[in-house]
């Protein structure tokens, strides 16, 4: 009875060694999907999938539209991995970046960056074999940017850093384009000029719930040097920038995408100035939400292109 009993929890060790085994390695891999922020990754593809459709006028090849979500979120996971590797001393100090991989130390820093590396040049390979090179110079120009002029020129120097930086997230428009086309048309250019005027006001609105973080960094964010008032009239200002440009859109996607884009832009404006009167009234801002609605303002215009795409 006695060896018997013993052996039991031998037995048990023996097993058990296996699944803590494959937990570290499940963790692991959380951990390096974690590196390539994977919500921003699915942003950047709601943005593509929709301009295919516009460039097809209808449904674009199945096999087509893969390789270029696929090759799409292998490069904007690159850029994220290294913009995590080049900011992580600053990443452990903000509260809402504490708990990525590299601030943790759940990943070397080697190991990030090589990580990076490879998503980079498998994704371009994939665009350029697979889709064709102006694609996958396109993305890679996205890359190189959000890296060197966002990420190491313009983050911790200026206060027009998500001006000039966020267009790095414009570019998947003009990827989705030219997959279809080989070429970049002028409605790619207006989707593109739409992402650029929505990612200040969408940035904006996050920045200014995490303004201490910012500032305890020294990242010179808007809402980190200027007033509350100064970022509220330039989110309204961006905002109606944006939605102007969504609708000079109409003619190449149709009346069915202009009703729709003026009714969210009027949605999207109220909630701006809104923002603005609470700031100017000084009672408690809650800019989270502005920076929620900016996402389904963006991921509902795109689906009006795509719909309207398929109507006759």
């Amino acid at each position: 009875m006695t060896q018997a009993a013993e052996a039991i929890p031998a037995a048990g060790g023996l097993h058990s060694a296996p699944r803590r085994s494959a937990a570290r390695m499940a963790a692991q891999v959380r951990s390096y999907v974690a590196l390539t922020k994977p919500r921003i990754v699915e942003l950047l593809l709601v943005t593509t999938l929709p301009v295919m459709f516009l460039a097809t006028a209808g449904l674009p090849p199945l096999s087509l539209a893969a390789w270029t979500l696929l090759g799409g979120a292998l490069t904007a996971g690159s850029a994220n991995t290294i913009n995590c590797y080049i900011d992580r001393d600053i990443d452990r100090r903000m509260k809402r970046t504490a708990r990525r991989p590299l601030a943790q130390g759940t990943i070397s820093p080697g190991n990030a960056l090589a990580f990076g590396v490879v998503l980079g040049v498998a994704g371009t390979a994939l665009l350029g074999f697979a889709v064709n090179w102006p694609s996958a110079a396109l993305a890679d120009a996205a890359l190189l940017f959000y890296v060197f002029v966002y990420t190491l020129g313009l983050k911790r120097r200026s206060a027009a850093n998500i001006v000039i930086g966020g267009a790095a997230g414009c570019f998947p428009v003009l990827v989705g384009w030219s997959a279809v086309t080989g070429t970049v048309g002028w409605p790619a250019i207006m989707l593109f000029l739409v992402v650029f005027f929505w990612t200040p006001p969408h940035f904006w609105s996050l920045a200014m719930t995490y303004q201490q973080d910012y500032a305890r960094v020294d990242v010179p964010m808007l809402p980190v040097v200027a007033a509350p008032g100064v970022v509220a009239r330039r989110i309204v200002g961006y905002s109606y920038a944006m939605v102007a440009v969504s609708l000079a859109l109409t003619p190449a996607a149709g009346w069915i995408y202009g009703g729709g884009a003026v009714a969210l832009g009027v949605v999207f404006l109220v909630q701006a100035h809104g923002l603005q009167r609470r700031v100017r009234s000084g009672v408690a801002v809650k800019s989270i939400r502005l920076f929620h609605a900016s996402i389904q303002y963006l991921t509902l215009l795109f689906a009006l292109v795509a719909v309207a795409a398929l109507l006759p």
